[in-house]
């Protein structure tokens, strides 16, 4: 994917289902999203999970989250299966232009593919975040067991008090490193496995639902 590729869109606060909402004054309130549109660029895509031109980033239509969409992203073990394809890995690395005077966070992830895991057989998808020069870094793994044949979600939720936010006032980029792992276990070794997190279609996409305040006047 070229590394200029550009996404803009306003983007408003968090979904409402993101977390719940304020139940009583100690509950937190997500200020209001900038009323300036934000800006994203993807400076860099690595990973053998997403090669160059398989990995597309953009806006929601309601502009409440940015999406991840691949088309190469599969690890397998068994049968022929390459040596190396039980482990596949992207690292995103964002430039999110935020307008003067607020901050963001991720504050919940859903990720989505489909997974065939022969009896015995497993599979994990792994995830991290961190803004540039941070040393908090937020990370969840995902597994599942065989034999399961059929779609997969999972959601990664960080509650209000643990979020990690973009530091005011100063320009760092966003980091996103995914993982999925698939391992033969008990299985026949002849049994393939596999575990995607693309979509043919378009329509399995990683959705990042994002979070807002504003910064502290200085």
């Amino acid at each position: 994917m070229p590394g200029g590729l550009l996404l803009s869109g306003a983007v408003a606060a968090l979904l409402a289902t993101a977390l719940p909402s304020a139940q009583h004054s100690s509950s937190p309130v997500f200020d209001d999203p900038p009323p300036d549109k934000i800006v994203i660029n993807v400076a860099t895509v690595n990973g053998s999970g997403c090669p160059q031109g398989t990995t597309a980033v953009a806006v929601s239509e309601d502009n409440t989250a940015f999406t991840v969409t691949y088309s190469a992203y599969l690890a397998q073990v068994g049968g022929n299966s390459d040596p190396t394809a039980f482990r596949k890995n992207c690292q995103l690395n964002l430039v999110v232009h935020v307008p003067q005077g607020f901050t963001y966070a991720i504050a919940s992830v859903d990720y989505r593919g489909f997974a065939s895991l022969q009896r015995g057989a497993s599979g994990a998808q792994k995830a991290s975040y961190y803004f540039q020069g941070s040393s908090s870094t937020a990370s969840k793994n995902h597994p599942f067991s065989g034999p399961y044949d059929d779609n997969w979600q999972a959601t990664d939720s960080t509650d209000w008090a643990q979020l990690v936010w973009a530091p005011c006032g100063v320009q760092r980029n966003f980091n996103i490193n995914t993982e999925l792992r698939v391992a033969a276990g008990t299985s026949s070794s002849s049994a393939v496995s596999f575990m995607t997190m693309d979509s043919t279609d378009g329509d399995i996409s990683t959705v990042y639902h994002m979070a807002w305040k504003e910064c502290p006047a200085s």
